[in-house]
C-alpha cells in the first residue's frame, strides 16, 4: 500500500471502519507447520543479525515456510552485498525494498494494518482466586 505510514489504531479518534473507508473481506486459509532453516555460518554478521532478529520478532508469527525461504534468500543477497568490495546503491535499495514485503519494519506492518503490542499480563479471575482460597482454608492446597 503506497503512501504515508498510517497512524496506530490506538492513535485514531475512532476505528477505521467507522470513518467510511471500505473494509475489504479477507480470504482465509490454513496455516501450516513451519520449519525455520538455520542461518548460513558464512553470512556477513549484519545479515546473520537480521536473520536472528526475524526469528524473534512478532511478525514471525505470520511467516510460513515460503516467507522463511524468501527471508533466507534475502539474507544471502545482503551477505553477498556486504562482503563484496564493490557496492551499488541500487542493489541495496532493491534488497531493502524486498525486506518491506516481509514486514520487517514497523512502518511496513502498519501499512498493512498489523500492529504488534506488548503482551497483556495474565490476570486470574476472581472465581479462580476464590477457589484457591477455599482450598487453602480446607487444607487441600499445597
Amino acid at each position: 500500500m503506497p503512501g504515508p505510514v498510517p497512524n496506530r489504531e490506538a492513535d485514531l479518534a475512532r476505528p477505521r471502519e467507522r470513518k467510511g473507508s471500505e473494509i475489504q473481506p479477507v480470504t482465509k486459509g490454513v496455516m501450516r507447520d513451519v520449519e525455520i532453516p538455520g542461518a548460513d555460518p558464512d553470512w556477513h554478521p549484519i545479515a546473520r543479525r537480521l536473520w536472528d532478529s526475524l526469528k524473534s520478532s512478532g511478525q514471525a508469527d505470520f511467516y510460513q515456510n515460503s516467507d522463511w525461504a524468501f527471508a533466507y534468500s534475502l539474507c544471502e543477497d545482503l551477505s553477498v552485498y556486504k562482503q563484496s568490495g564493490k557496492r551499488s546503491g541500487q542493489m541495496l535499495q532493491t534488497i531493502y525494498s524486498a525486506f518491506e514485503r516481509l514486514l520487517v519494519a514497523e512502518g511496513d506492518r502498519r501499512r498493512v494494518r498489523i500492529e504488534l503490542h506488548e503482551p497483556e499480563p495474565e490476570v486470574q479471575s476472581a472465581a479462580v482466586l476464590a477457589i484457591a482460597d477455599y482450598k487453602r482454608e480446607l487444607g487441600l492446597a499445597e
